[in-house]
């Protein structure tokens, strides 16, 4: 069965196919490579591409409109893989800078309303600008003021501002996401990023992935369906793909989620698509309820990830 659903996975997307040559079939980077270039070229990547205004924008805003939307474009086209050095993913973190870069050092689009930075955002932005190897000095600050709003049960929420005390998982993941790109980018920042990761890993742990800490009910459902993109929401499947991704050492507090992961496989072993997020967008890349490659690629490398470690 495997055979065929890898078979399967090969005849979709460049975004797919570069990802299943990575991750569940262990081919050299070269190869891997050379598939991940096609992302710019053919498919969803090209596609979205060629939807980006003549100022560098998507959707004619920076955060908004969901999800057509600057901000949301580049999102994307960081999950499906879109080379690092892409001239227009760069453009695009420029507007980020010019636009968002706010005195305290965080990414405020909402300055005419708010006199502070959004955590959430500011992650969000983090993570694009790690992604893309944005060469600018200011990201340092950015990391540093995510950093500053870690909470002290280890998580972050961006209501902090307006008197949150309890971290929230959809900023908590965005935060843990922007951080580990900035690792990655920065090596020899490790040491200390991935102590505060580690905090944040905390705060999940406590509750299952998806459950309240207090009561050990599932905290939202929306949490335990597996919608790609995710967009800004948190999701039970986008936490163990970060997980598998940094490569934590297994915890035996994330077993309910990946008995969860592997309750919702098919008979046939893939995986539907749950659900779509509402709001505009340019195309649908998987319909909701039907057999979803994004969701069967991600479920098999985490369970790889997890029964290896």
């Amino acid at each position: 069965m495997k055979t065929e659903i890898i078979s399967w996975l090969l005849k979709g997307d460049p975004a797919i196919r570069w990802q299943v040559q990575r991750d569940l079939l262990n081919q050299p980077q070269a190869n891997f490579e050379a598939e991940r270039k096609k992302v710019a070229k053919e498919g969803w990547g090209y596609r979205l591409l060629n939807l980006q205004d003549s100022d560098g924008r998507w959707g004619g805003g920076i955060y908004g409109p969901k999800y057509i939307s600057t901000t949301y474009t580049m999102l994307t086209l960081r999950l499906l893989g879109l080379p690092r050095n892409n001239l227009q993913a760069k453009q695009a973190c420029k507007i980020f800078l010019d636009k968002g870069y706010y005195t305290d050092g965080g990414i405020n689009f909402f300055s005419y309303s708010w006199k502070y930075s959004e955590t959430c955002v500011t992650s969000m932005i983090l993570a694009l600008l790690a992604y893309f190897r944005y060469p600018d000095e200011r990201i340092h600050n950015i990391a540093e003021f995510v950093i500053s709003q870690q909470m002290r049960d280890g998580g972050w929420n961006c209501e902090c501002p307006r008197g949150a005390t309890h971290s929230s998982f959809h900023t908590t993941i965005s935060a843990l996401e922007g951080l580990y790109e900035y690792e990655c980018l920065f090596p020899e920042k490790k040491k200390r990023i991935s102590k505060i990761r580690t905090r944040g890993h905390e705060f999940l742990f406590a509750h299952r992935l998806y459950k309240s800490h207090r009561t050990g009910k599932v905290f939202d459902a929306k949490m335990t369906t597996m919608p790609f993109p995710p967009r800004w929401r948190y999701d039970f499947l986008r936490a163990l793909d970060y997980f598998r991704a940094c490569d934590v050492p297994r915890d035996k507090r994330m077993s309910d989620a990946i008995e969860l992961l592997q309750k919702k496989q098919r008979k046939d072993g893939l995986w539907n698509l749950n659900s779509i997020m509402s709001g505009r967008k340019f195309f649908d890349m998987e319909k909701a309820g039907q057999p979803s490659r994004w969701n069967t690629l991600r479920a098999m490398r985490v369970l790889n990830w997890w029964n290896k470690s």
